[in-house]
């Protein structure tokens, strides 16, 4: 299944700050502590602690959060389905990019070991 176009848009417009919290609620009900979730966000988007704060604060949308990001290498192994759709199938890249870290956040929050999550082993 592919996500419509007004999907994307919606998506695109979503701020990193809106959803932010919704991740650490997510990945501390199951154990899973804030400096692994910011330690997944790095990985995936290059951000430090000291970014990842600063586009909170400004509030920027995952459209500006994923231009301004240098994705890890490795991104392209997270593969799977999340929120009903097929990461690796995804056609527009902003859309797999917000999916990535979906399925990163889940897989943390799943208890996930680190080293997996982190594609490193």
């Amino acid at each position: 299944m592919e996500p419509t176009q007004a999907h994307n848009e919606k998506i695109a417009k979503l701020t990193f700050a809106s959803v932010y919290p919704a991740y650490l609620a997510k990945v501390e009900k199951k154990g899973r502590t804030k400096e692994e979730l910011d330690q997944v966000i790095t990985w995936l988007t290059g951000f430090n602690l000291t970014q990842q704060e600063q586009l909170i604060r400004e509030k920027v949308t995952f459209d500006t959060f994923f231009q301004r990001a240098t994705l890890h290498p490795n991104a392209a192994l997270i593969t799977g389905v999340i929120c009903g759709y097929r990461v690796e199938e995804i056609e527009n890249p902003l859309t797999k990019q917000v999916r990535y870290l979906d399925k990163l956040v889940d897989e943390l929050a799943k208890g996930k070991a680190m080293e997996k999550i982190l594609r490193t082993t």
